[in-house]
């Protein structure tokens, strides 16, 4: 029996690296995206793909969401293609607009059409990473059916993407679903996200390798859970017998200041001794509360988070602090 194909857009990210891992453990033949960059950018799939081994090098193909992908589409004939790719930073996406919906907008209406064109249709399965930033500032809890009231460049290039899946899943038949992702963070975060900026900073703190940690808003309230958790919760979004759209979510949501202290106590720290806010980090436009009901996948899937909020802090800071050791010796 032929081992099932998987197409990942986004492979070098947090979600990406725990999609892979998720994927490999299966039996899955695995490829992925990486966009060119001077820089190499592949250190959290180090461990899968050997960048510099010609072995593990081609599973990794070099492309771009703002392009057309319909040659690899074809030469790889993909049972799923995960698209986890996007210019995912929320602040960020104020400053470049017009980039962030080209990437994280038109580049999903890309792969579908380049999968409606190579004649894939029937036989390729179409995730794209739908985000809770769609909800905006419509009230929570958020649910599959709440109204989608993005206020980011970001929310709505992601809800361009939500609804385009959904029209070339009814136009077309094709098994293309989404996943409406609440916040998901790990170890594997990037540092410019604001709870890794948060137990990095802390860290560093405790070892004293700085003494100030800089922030914005902290009363936005978040539904934060673990990203190994949410793929797991995207692979049997796929698995499903036919397609459909699906909250993923903990049920329970924290204040970024409850986020700050639960880290700063982990490391036996007065956080307001520290933390300096900057009104340089707030958006134009804020969102205050997300919140999911993921009750539809629990159900019907059976998926529940693993990790609660204490875990992933935990886990969150002991990482940093390991890392941030090094810089010592």
């Amino acid at each position: 029996m032929s081992k099932k194909v998987a197409l990942i857009t986004g492979i070098t990210g947090q979600d990406g690296s725990y999609l892979t891992e998720l994927l490999l453990a299966k039996g899955y033949e695995v490829h992925g995206i990486v966009r060119r960059a001077s820089s190499v950018n592949t250190e959290r799939i180090d461990h899968l793909f050997d960048p510099i081994n010609p072995v593990g090098k081609k599973y990794l193909h070099y492309g771009d969401l703002a392009e057309e992908i319909d040659y690899l589409l074809y030469e790889l004939q993909p049972d799923e293609v995960y698209n986890l790719g996007a210019m995912s930073h929320v602040k960020i996406s104020f400053e470049i607009p017009i980039y962030t919906g080209n990437i994280t907008g038109l580049g999903a209406a890309r792969i579908l059409e380049g999968i409606r064109k190579m004649g894939l249709t029937k036989k390729t399965k179409f995730y794209q990473a739908s985000s809770s930033e769609m909800f905006g500032i419509t009230p929570p809890p958020h649910l599959e059916s709440s109204f989608f009231n993005p206020v980011s460049p970001y929310g709505c290039a992601k809800l361009y993407a939500y609804y385009m899946t959904k029209a070339y899943r009814t136009g077309y038949g094709m098994f293309a679903a989404n996943g409406i992702l609440f916040n998901h963070e790990s170890e594997r975060r990037g540092v410019n996200f604001v709870t890794r900026k948060i137990t990095r900073g802390a860290a560093r703190i405790k070892l004293g390798l700085q003494d100030k940690l800089v922030l914005g808003n902290l009363d936005s309230k978040r539904d934060w859970g673990h990203s190994r958790d949410y793929m797991e919760a995207i692979y049997l979004i796929l698995q499903h017998d036919k397609p459909d759209d699906w909250v993923v979510a903990t049920g329970q949501h924290h204040t970024v200041r409850e986020f700050v202290e639960a880290v700063f106590n982990h490391f036996g720290l007065d956080w307001e001794r520290h933390v300096v806010l900057d009104n340089i980090y707030t958006r134009p436009n804020e969102v205050p509360s997300l919140l999911g009901d993921a009750s539809k996948i629990k159900n019907v899937l059976n998926w529940k988070p693993k990790v609660g909020f204490t875990e992933l802090v935990k886990v969150m800071c002991d990482s940093d602090f390991e890392k941030e050791k090094l810089n010592l010796v």
